[in-house]
Order: C-alpha cells, then sequence, then structure tokens
C-alpha cells in the first residue's frame, strides 16, 4: 500500500491542525510550502516542455524537411525512449529506497544533461558551419542535410534525459501531497501549467523563427536553476516495503520485466484504459501540422501564438471546475461524457474544406470558438491525472503509469509517421498545395470515434467492478486480487440540475431552428436565391427535425428521473447532470458564434457557399448532440436508476 493521508485536529492545548502523507507531516504553512514549490517546478517544466514541440517544426520546415521527416524526428525517437526508458525509470522509482527519497534522484542527477540538449539544440547552425568547414567527410552534404541530422542527435540526448524528468516528476505529487489535496492540487497544476502556457504563447513564439537560439538557452537556464530549487526545497518521506517482493531477493532483469508486464496488463480494464490514452496520443500527432494550418488559414505566427494564449486563460476557469468537480463526479464518468458528447462537434472543422474566410474573419471566429473550446478541451486534459490516482493502485502507481505510456508510445511511434504520410499524401493528391493541412480534422474524428468507444467499454466495465461505491484497483500481486483504496463519495444525478440543462438543450435546438429564419430574409433581401433555396426547403425543415427529435429524447428522460423519484426502476439510464450542463453551455456559444459568422458570410462577403455549409455544420452537430446523449443514457443502463443522493458513503 502507498502512504496514507490523515489530517489532525487542534487538541486542547490549541496545537496547529496537522496533515499527513505517510511518514510526511505539514502544518498549514508546510502544505502551503509544498504545493508553491511544486508548483514552481510545474510552470519550468511547462515553458521547458513547451519550446521544443512548437519551435523546432518550424526550424526543420525552414531547413527543407519533408512533411514525414519532420514527424519521424520529433515522434519516433522520443516514442522509442518512452516506450523504452520511462517503464525501466518508473518501475525502478517504485522499489528505489534512499535518503533523498525515491522520486527525486531521478530528476536531479539527470537534470544538467538535459539542460546542455537544449544549449546544443540553440546552436545548431553554428555547429552545422563548424563540422562543414572543417570535416573532410561532410563537404558532399548541403549544410540543411547536417543540421537536420544535428537535430535529430540532439532530440535523442534531450529526449533521454527527460524520459527520467518526465516519468517520475508527476509520480512525486503522489507521494508528498495529502490524498484529500490532490483534487485541487491538480486543478492548481493546471492553472499554472495554463498561466506557463498563455505567456509563452503570447510574448515568445511569436519569435520562434529570428530568435530561436536565446529560446532555448533561456529555457534551458529557467530549467536548470528552477528545478534545481525544487528537488532540493521538496521532501519525500519513508516508504514502507515493495508489498509483494521479498526486499533481500534482487530481480534480474528478465524476471524484472516478467513482473513488469505481468502486473500491468493482466486485467482488461487497465488494457482499454492504456489503449485509450495511447490512440488519443495517436490521434494528438497530427498536432504537429496544426501551426501550417493556421498559416493557410491566413493567420501570421504572431495571430497564432495569441489564439494559443487566449484559450489557455479561458481554459483557467476550467481548470478550477476542474479540481472541485471532478473528484465528485469521478474522473472516469467526466472522461466518457466528454469523449461522447464532444464527438458532436467532430464534424464542424471539415467545414474548412469548403469554406475560405478573410485572414480577418478567420482570426475572430477561431477566437471566438477557440476560447469555448479550450474551456471543453482543458476540463478534459484535467481528468488525467486525478483518474490515474482512482484507477491505478497507489503501490504501483509508478509502473502502471509508465504501462500506459510505453503503450502510448508503441502506437505513437507508428502513428507519427503515419501522421506525416497522411499529409504527405493528401498533399501530393492537392498539387503539392498547402491545403493538404485542413484534412488533419479526418485524422482526428477517426480517432477521436474509435476512443469514445473504448471508454464507454471502460466504463461499462468499472460499473462491473463496483463502481462509485466498491471499486477497487485489480492486482495480481495480492491474496484478494485487488488493492484497497479509500472509496471517495461521488455526487449522483441531481434532478434540478438535469432538468436545467434540458432547459438549455432545448435554447441551443430552438434558437438553431429559428436563427435560419432571419437569414432567409437577409437571402432573399441580397438575392442569394441559391442559399435561399437551401435553407429554406433542406436546412431549416431539417433543424426542426433535430428539434423534434431533442423533443422525445428529453421526455424519455423526464419519465425515467419520475420513476427513480417514485423509487421504481428507470427504463433507461440517467445520465450525470455535470457534463450535460457544461456540453450544453458549450455548443449553445459555439452555435451563436457560427450563426453570427453566418450572417457575415451571408450580407457582407456574399458567399453562398460558405452560409450553407455553415449551417449544415450546425444542422449535423445538432443531430449528432442529440445521438449522444442517447448514447449516454444506454450507457447508464441498468447502472444509473437512483437520484438525488450520494453514490458512496465513505469507504466500505
Amino acid at each position: 500500500m502507498g502512504p496514507k493521508a490523515t489530517s489532525s485536529s487542534p487538541g486542547a492545548t490549541g496545537a496547529p491542525k496537522l496533515y499527513h502523507c505517510g511518514t510526511l507531516t505539514y502544518t498549514r504553512f508546510g502544505l502551503f510550502a509544498v504545493f508553491a514549490w511544486l508548483l514552481w517546478g510545474d510552470f519550468c517544466f511547462t515553458l521547458m516542455e513547451a519550446v521544443v514541440p512548437s519551435v523546432l517544426p518550424i526550424k526543420l520546415k525552414d531547413l527543407g524537411a519533408s512533411n514525414t521527416l519532420l514527424a519521424a524526428i520529433t515522434t519516433i525517437i522520443p516514442r522509442i525512449l518512452n516506450m523504452t526508458i520511462c517503464p525501466w525509470v518508473s518501475f525502478q522509482s517504485d522499489r528505489y529506497r534512499s535518503r533523498w527519497g525515491r522520486r527525486i534522484p531521478f530528476i536531479l542527477w539527470t537534470l544538467p544533461f538535459l539542460c546542455i540538449s537544449l544549449v546544443l539544440i540553440a546552436f545548431t547552425d553554428e555547429i552545422t558551419a563548424f563540422l562543414h568547414l572543417h570535416t573532410a567527410g561532410l563537404h558532399s552534404f548541403s549544410k540543411g542535410t547536417i543540421a537536420i541530422a544535428l537535430i535529430g542527435v540532439f532530440i535523442a540526448m534531450f529526449s533521454f534525459f527527460n524520459m527520467f524528468v518526465g516519468s517520475v516528476f508527476f509520480y512525486l505529487f503522489n507521494d508528498v501531497v495529502p490524498p484529500q489535496f490532490l483534487g485541487r492540487f491538480t486543478g492548481a497544476f493546471r492553472v499554472v501549467g495554463v498561466v506557463g502556457g498563455a505567456g509563452y504563447n503570447y510574448f515568445i513564439f511569436q519569435f520562434a523563427e529570428s530568435h530561436m537560439r536565446e529560446i532555448f538557452i533561456g529555457a534551458a537556464l529557467l530549467y536548470f536553476i528552477g528545478f534545481s530549487l525544487m528537488c532540493f526545497m521538496v521532501k519525500e518521506g519513508e516508504y514502507p516495503p515493495v508489498e509483494g517482493e521479498d526486499p533481500e531477493e534482487k530481480q534480474g532483469a528478465i524476471q524484472t520485466v516478467t513482473t513488469f508486464f505481468k502486473e500491468s496488463f493482466t486485467h482488461k480494464i487497465y488494457w482499454l484504459l492504456f489503449l485509450f490514452y495511447a490512440l488519443a496520443g495517436a490521434s494528438g500527432s497530427i498536432g504537429t501540422f496544426g501551426v501550417f494550418f493556421s498559416r493557410e488559414m491566413g493567420l501570421s505566427l504572431e495571430q497564432i501564438g495569441k489564439l494559443g494564449a487566449v484559450g489557455a486563460v479561458a481554459s483557467l476557469l476550467a481548470a478550477y471546475l476542474a479540481s472541485v468537480y471532478i473528484d465528485r463526479w469521478h474522473p472516469l464518468r467526466v472522461s466518457v461524457y466528454l469523449l461522447v458528447l464532444g464527438l458532436a462537434g467532430a464534424g464542424t472543422s471539415w467545414i474548412w474544406l469548403f469554406v475560405t474566410l478573410p485572414a480577418e474573419y478567420y482570426f475572430w471566429l477561431s477566437l471566438s470558438t477557440g476560447v469555448i473550446a479550450a474551456f471543453f478541451g482543458a476540463f478534459g486534459i484535467a481528468t488525467t491525472m486525478p483518474l490515474f490516482y482512482k484507477m491505478f493502485p497507489q503501490s504501483r502507481f509508478g509502473q502502471f503509469c509508465s504501462a500506459q505510456a510505453m503503450l502510448a508510445s508503441v502506437i505513437g511511434l507508428f502513428a507519427g509517421v503515419a501522421a506525416g504520410v497522411y499529409i504527405d499524401i493528401i498533399k501530393h493528391f492537392c498539387g503539392g498545395s498547402d491545403f493538404a493541412y485542413r484534412f488533419i480534422f479526418g485524422w482526428q474524428t477517426f480517432f477521436s470515434v474509435i476512443n469514445a468507444g473504448i471508454m464507454v467499454a471502460a466504463y461499462r466495465l468499472w460499473y462491473r467492478l463496483g463502481g462509485d461505491s466498491h471499486f477497487h484497483p485489480p492486482a495480481t500481486w495480492t491474496d484478494c486480487g485487488f488493492e484497497e483504496m479509500p472509496v471517495v463519495t461521488i455526487v449522483g444525478p441531481q434532478t434540478r440540475w438535469l432538468k436545467l440543462s434540458f432547459v438549455l438543450f432545448d435554447v441551443l435546438l430552438a434558437a438553431s431552428s429559428l436563427g435560419i429564419l432571419p437569414l432567409l430574409f437577409w437571402m432573399r433581401q441580397t438575392q442569394a436565391n441559391t442559399a435561399f433555396f437551401w435553407h429554406a426547403w433542406v436546412l431549416f425543415p431539417l433543424s426542426l427535425l433535430a428539434w423534434g427529435y431533442w423533443k422525445w429524447m428529453e421526455g424519455r428522460m423526464r419519465r425515467d428521473i419520475a420513476r427513480a423519484q417514485a423509487g421504481e426502476t428507470p427504463h433507461r439510464g440517467i445520465p450525470h447532470h455535470g457534463i450535460f450542463l457544461i456540453v450544453a453551455a458549450k455548443f449553445l456559444l459555439v452555435g451563436l458564434s457560427m450563426w453570427v459568422i453566418g450572417v457575415l458570410v451571408t450580407l457582407h462577403l456574399s458567399m453562398e457557399t460558405g452560409a450553407i455549409v455553415f449551417t449544415i455544420g450546425n444542422v449535423m452537430t445538432n443531430f449528432l448532440l442529440v445521438g449522444c446523449a442517447q448514447v449516454l443514457c444506454w450507457v447508464e443502463r441498468g447502472h444509473s436508476t437512483k437520484v438525488d443522493c450520494l453514490l458512496a458513503e465513505g469507504t466500505p
């Protein structure tokens, strides 16, 4: 078992309240201090890690690297190391015991070499010129080829040493932060990461081409000083012997590997979670080309950086809400609802295959919808670590996180290259045009559908393993077959909030339908006859049909709520209110933004095709949204049968 946490109340002597995590004891000030140092380390780590993936693609592109080569350099080496070094470091750190702890030594001793690799990347041009001039065997190669090869070597060095840090830094939280504060710490952790990323995107990214050297050197210095301070100021406690293993018997390499795989990959629920995060990484591998998509849409690097910064700031509110509500609703439930309902908006990005807006219009549309999407996305990202804390055994936490990372690296190794090949193939059919970058959403939509299905399966299995009240992580190394962990009280579906979400859905579907009527008037006034025909005879009737589909679904859910209130068994499952509310508000705001741009396209740009495409996107989203709500009712069938109650009461 991992460290247990308790809190002590002041006694009759007026002693300060104490908080415990294993052998660690904190006063209120001490707890604040450890929070502050961990968050400072996260700030330095965020800035350092933001530099490499954001700047290097631009540098490699300028050197003439193809999309396939670019993806290979930025993904293959890190993925190979992640599937080899990360599991070894995680496995060993779980079992490592020293006066410095079990995590900090792995961070501290590799930190200088990581910083040196950043400095080498900063001076790639100077090293290239020196080698080209003084190495006879390199005279036949262009400086661009040599520079690309050097970047590959330096990225390998950086990734190797960064793997030690990235493997154990997040495990440290679970070892030194009392569990009752992990949700709040995760929220604060997310806020700091967002602030760091926003500051980088807003103030620094615009200089990625002109001041690459200064950016890398600055990141190295900040990281070396800041992270070193964190390692010296944060103290780990003492850990109990490793359960299920003889401390006197040292495992050989083969036995270590066997133990790792036997413990980590023997239960279906772990396989499903590992596969989900692996495919989520595969989906994200196309993000390397996101900057080129934005450029294709007419944006400058300065505008791209500002969009990222504003979106990051918008996600701060999501980070706060996540820290408050994720533990109350359960992170697995939140993840599943976000994934399923998120499918409703997956198709709207395809409109850019048919519409090209002036850069100024596209910037402001991206700003409005990006802020909303950033909030939604940040809420999903914030579930990751809380989900790991609740689903993985605490005594093997690092091992299971690394098992997840290893499978993600294996799949990501191929996905990263496949993403580059995917873009190059499409670019070939587009005659070499950067229009190919508009197809990145096809890649993302494909993985979104698969991932939603995987997490639905994991959610149903979690219910069968005990769900909110009785789930404990399966553990083959224990006699009982599972590892006991505290069961936290979960808030079940609340009728008043569910009914409020129904009202928001009503407003969304009604506004989407009735909003077409003024468009018809303006289209008639501007002689946009084709757009008028499509809206009057196709899109408006379909929009009303989507609204009717929702009213039918709403009636079924309301009847099931009434049955649950009467103590009867609902015919279908009752969805949770939390994410329904958030998603309804999100799509209402996105729909408003799309309607405004539809008006501008109709009146000011006279783009009939654009007006039709935007409305088609809205109507498709409405149908998908109601369909996704129906899927969630099916997912909850047989499990979610009560309302206005707590789903877990303490530890069984």
